[in-house]
């Protein structure tokens, strides 16, 4: 058992949860460009209403991308912050696993296949593919970045769901992946919650990484910044 505390700031949600020995708890907030002003204090009260420190947790864990660029380095940085005052290790958590997990434990009957889509701006989506196991979800297609086009379908005779805000581009994603779909849900995110539950055995096979090594994965290996007048 273990008392992990993990945080999502990857989209327009911010979220942070506790896994407490087996209890989970979680605190949710639609709170765009606010995410940096929230999050500490969502902690602070999530924390205090288990009456627990940082410093009694086993670890934390944060949405290590991908996602909003922005949203990551807030996520990122206040993991590495807690991480070093508390000398704690950190589990990080694809955001796109996230979305399958929690889909496939809401779920009940033949749970299927998933494609998570985030929409990633600039045309492109991130996306990945999964599929339930026994040890919670298995990665059919890796996580990537490109145009909605190049979306591979998933061939399969499951139940076929696609998640995610990257369906605003569902007229450009292939025919074939939304012809197969039973499900579509543009509304689901990555959520806190099903990252502290998925840190719990992550914690306990060793995929831990150190305050430093809490790092973002954008996938974009380049990113477009607009220079601010007068810079």
């Amino acid at each position: 058992m273990a008392k992990i505390l993990a945080l999502d700031t990857s989209s327009d949600a911010c979220s942070v949860a506790l896994w407490n020995d087996g209890e989970l708890t979680e605190m949710l907030e639609t709170t765009p460009r606010a995410h940096a002003k929230r999050c500490l204090p969502m902690i602070d009260r999530l924390l205090g209403d288990s009456s627990l420190r940082v410093g009694q947790l086993d670890a934390l864990a944060f949405g290590r991308g991908p996602g909003s660029f922005t949203g990551l380095r807030i996520a990122a940085g206040i993991v590495q912050g807690l991480a070093f005052g508390a000398d704690l290790p950190v589990v990080p958590v694809s955001t796109l696993e996230a979305m399958a997990f929690a889909w496939f434990k809401r779920q009940e009957g033949p749970v299927g296949q998933v494609v998570c889509l985030l929409d990633a701006r600039m045309n492109e989506v991130y996306w990945a593919g999964y599929e339930h196991s026994t040890d919670g979800v298995k990665e059919i297609y890796a996580e990537q970045v490109g145009p909605p086009e190049m979306v591979d379908a998933i061939d399969s005779e499951q139940e076929l769901a696609i998640l995610g805000s990257g369906l605003i581009y569902l007229e450009r994603l292939p025919a074939v992946l939304v012809e197969s779909s039973q499900i579509q849900a543009p509304e689901w995110g990555p959520r806190a919650a099903a990252m502290a539950e998925m840190a719990a055995p992550m914690f306990a096979m060793g995929r831990i990484v150190s305050a430093i090594e809490a790092q973002p994965i954008y996938l974009r290996d380049e990113v477009a910044w607009k220079k601010l007048p007068g810079r």
